[in-house]
């Protein structure tokens, strides 16, 4: 038999290839534009070559902190979020954080916990992508192509929600970059992960952009790696 390709596979392959390329390219634009309409299996090719920096993968960390166990720390700067275990040990996660001019800082806590949440994109969020030529829908249900990810932590100030969410992202790859609209991104299986031991009311710190003060809530002092090896 001969080895070469038919015309007609070549040219499907050809399609399928640029097909390929489109989803990949469209997975970098903005997390706002909704997805849902992908397969579930292009968005799998898609996404299998793009994964965070290794320095992003959960670790257990030494830390030195005056706040208590079930705290979570987030510096906006490193790209870390903290989960604060006691008796100077952690979890440490890799995140996505807001990109310029969505960067943010405070005190807040879990005021609801979802797992595969639907989506429904702030009024603002919404006027602002249209003028940029973008048309968003107002509710995207949950599951694996929304943008909210596996879980949700929603975070609260004053017994009102503040917008901002600690949640999961079907882009993978952005997990260590400026990239979202100040919601905390993580991937679906450290937002798994973390959803299940931070409970509603846990105290959550935003460490802003500049890291400023940072070093008086906490001084990660290095990888515990007995207890990173046999993490759960």
């Amino acid at each position: 038999m001969s080895k070469l390709v038919s015309p007609l596979l070549a040219a499907a392959l050809i399609v399928g290839s640029l097909a390929a390329s489109n989803v990949a390219h469209a997975f970098m634009r903005d997390d706002t534009v909704a997805r849902q309409a992908m397969p579930s299996n292009v968005i799998t090719v898609a996404t299998q070559k793009k994964q965070p920096k290794a320095k992003f993968q959960r670790r257990k960390v030494r830390i030195e902190t005056n706040e208590r166990p079930g705290t979570i720390i987030i510096d906006t700067q490193r790209k870390f979020l903290y989960f604060i275990e006691g008796n100077g040990k952690a979890t440490r996660y890799g995140v996505g954080v807001g990109r310029e001019g969505f960067g943010w800082a405070g005190t807040v806590k879990v005021g609801r916990k979802a797992e595969w949440p639907d989506w429904r994109p702030p009024a603002s969020m919404i006027a602002r992508e249209k003028r940029k030529g973008r048309i968003i829908p107002r509710y995207v249900k949950g599951g694996i192509n929304n943008p909210l990810g596996a879980r949700a932590l929603y975070l609260h100030k004053g017994g009102r929600d503040t917008i901002y969410r600690i949640h999961g992202t079907n882009q993978p790859w952005t997990i260590g970059l400026n990239m979202s609209s100040g919601c905390i991104r993580m991937m679906n299986k450290d937002v798994k992960h973390l959803y299940k031991r931070a409970p509603i009311g846990a105290k959550v710190i935003v460490i802003g952009p500049n890291s400023r003060n940072a070093s008086r809530i906490y001084n990660e002092r290095g990888i515990d790696i007995l207890a990173t090896l046999f993490r759960n």
